[in-house]
């Protein structure tokens, strides 16, 4: 007779992830699963998640999966699977168990807060509506109303989000009342961006300043129709897209009325270079970044490569409060791993980038593509071609919507009051993602 631990799952793709961790490869084995946990037996799916938490040292998850794996059936069992897995990571997989827990006891607010925080983790906050509106007369004021409203935000209904907001009591517990005003800002953000931008779901500029207050500056002109609606994926960047990039930064301080005195530098090399050639762009001096200088702007290239610099991680900590004319200003902001500090400005959105300056591809002389060396020269030297450079955006597919200066200007003209007010925090979204946030 078989043993509980040399069970093995039946479904295909179950059992090919189970080959993985025959092989001890738990990414693909979880690469394999996350896609199908909406329909994949869940009896099955514990039983791989569990052996994974196993070989991962994960005790939680894997009691929780084995429980699970016993009685599919078991509220609890349901509730604490799902609850281990949100704690791991690996919220996809909770989804499916949170619900059918919910389902079996639908006046279990515990329950559906778990499933909410699944679905927001995942980005399907149209989703956190459904559930926490078909929930609407059992549940608290704080958190769910909230929830209710934060989601309805971020799934691009603000007219279900002002309706909510408006029966919204003050929380009587003090530690709530910092995220109550943080929704205040973004319902303010959105009552000044609305008069310039749809906010439907392509309107990247204007949901990126809803949700955290950063003003974007370009557009990727591919992939616009096929759900990147202005945002890059693979992006090999170029001298003039950084030009480009510090000329709608001047044209921003310009329009908002923001006159900075300096540039401040950051430590990390990618950052040094931008950052002296946004000083030549803006006409100001540049000068090592000072966490109380006023009025000033502080440039980095990617703030997660400034994270990983010396110094980086106790400078970024200085940024959630900035002084007084202190704008941060990103480069090339990565949309799937937000920085752990929003940027007052953001050029352009990508998965992955690499510098002008950097181990770029190119064509060989044998005409294969390899990676070629990246740019030692002195930083001034590098700074100097970016301010050369011709800062003309690439025609791109032809797909993405015009995007003049005129039309910049004027967005930033309507929502400048209510710049740098922003949130400081990480982004709990990177942006409108059309098939996961608009129903």
């Amino acid at each position: 007779m078989f043993s509980r631990e040399n069970r093995r799952p039946k479904s295909a793709d179950l059992l090919k992830a189970w080959e993985f961790l025959d092989a001890g490869d738990i990414p693909a084995a979880l690469r394999l699963v996350k896609p199908g946990a909406e329909t994949l037996p869940l009896a099955e799916t514990a039983l791989v998640v569990g052996r994974a938490a196993a070989m991962a040292g994960f005790d939680d998850l894997r009691k929780a999966a084995a429980a699970l794996a016993e009685d599919p059936g078991k509220g609890q069992a349901l509730y604490d699977f799902g609850y281990a897995c949100v704690e791991r990571g690996l919220s996809s997989l909770a989804i499916p168990a949170l619900r059918d827990a919910l389902r079996a006891n639908p006046g279990a607010l515990v329950v559906m807060r778990e499933l909410v925080s699944a679905y927001e983790r995942e980005g399907r906050h149209a989703e956190a509506v459904e559930v926490l509106t078909r929930h609407e007369s059992d549940f608290a004021q704080w958190p769910d109303r909230y929830l209710l409203v934060f989601n309805a935000i971020m799934a691009g209904d603000l007219a279900l989000a002002r309706r909510q907001h408006a029966l919204l009591t003050d929380p009587a517990d003090p530690r709530w009342v910092p995220t109550r005003d943080r929704q205040r800002r973004m319902l303010d953000r959105a009552a000044s961006a609305e008069p310039v931008s749809p906010l439907g779901p392509t309107d990247l500029r204007g949901w990126q300043f809803v949700m955290g207050g950063t003003i974007l500056g370009t557009l990727s002109p591919f992939g616009f129709g096929a759900g990147m609606t202005g945002r890059y994926a693979w992006l090999q960047d170029s001298y003039g897209q950084c030009l480009e990039g510090l000329l709608r930064l001047r044209a921003l301080l310009d329009a908002a009325g923001v006159r900075p005195r300096s540039v401040s530098l950051l430590p990390d090399r990618d950052s040094r270079i931008l950052g002296l050639a946004a000083a030549e762009v803006l006409g100001v001096s540049a000068e090592p970044f000072a966490a109380g200088r006023e009025d000033t702007v502080v440039v980095a290239y990617d703030l997660n490569g400034s994270a990983q610099a010396e110094g980086g991680p106790e400078i970024l900590g200085q940024l959630f409060d900035r002084a007084p004319g202190q704008v941060l200003h990103e480069h090339a902001s990565n949309w799937t791993d937000v920085p752990v500090v929003t940027a007052d400005s953001v050029t352009l959105l990508h998965q992955s980038v690499v510098a002008p300056w950097g181990e770029q591809m190119r064509a060989g002389e044998d005409g294969e593509v390899e990676r070629g060396p990246a740019d030692d020269r002195p930083a001034e030297r590098i700074a100097a071609e970016i301010v050369g450079a011709d800062p003309t955006p690439g025609e791109g597919d032809g797909r993405t919507p015009a995007d003049p200066l005129a039309a910049f200007t004027d967005f930033v003209a309507a929502v400048h009051g209510s710049w740098l007010r922003g949130d400081r925090a990480r982004l709990t979204s990177s942006g409108p993602v059309p098939s996961a946030r608009f129903a």
